[in-house]
């Protein structure tokens, strides 16, 4: 096997993380839906993710972005997710303080919003060091 025949198998198995992923996620919510007793939330939970994963699999072969974006391949697709997770962060960290606030507004002890900004601001601090350590 040629080095170009590793990185190719390497690169296919890549392809398959996130529909992998995405099942073992819908094995998750049937198990936790059996153990409340929610058949109708772990049957819908699974076949939702299944579906999810069936989708991006498919849609891999048809999109360039989605391909990237399971491959890791692309430097420009890589930049663009990273940019969208950032987004997507500061959104639930201004949402998460938002409904902090509330919370302390209505009288109540602010739970369960400030272990989440907790948690927020302490993976902030240990990836930033993490970061600038790594050079």
């Amino acid at each position: 096997m040629t080095r170009n025949d590793t990185v190719r198998t390497r690169r296919s198995g890549a392809r398959w993380l996130v529909p992998v992923v995405a099942a073992l996620i819908g094995l998750a919510y049937l198990v936790a839906g059996l153990v409340a007793g929610d058949e109708v939330f772990g049957i819908g939970g699974l076949v939702l993710m299944l579906g999810l994963g069936g989708v991006l699999l498919l849609l891999s072969g048809r999109s360039e972005t989605i391909a990237g974006l399971l491959d890791r391949r692309d430097e420009r697709i890589n930049k663009l997710d990273a940019d969208a997770s950032l987004f997507s962060g500061m959104t639930l960290v201004a949402a998460v303080l938002v409904m902090f606030v509330v919370e302390i507004a209505r009288g109540q002890d602010g739970a369960p919003y400030y272990q989440l900004g907790a948690l927020a601001g302490v993976s902030y601090v240990v990836a930033l060091v993490h970061q600038r350590l790594r050079g």
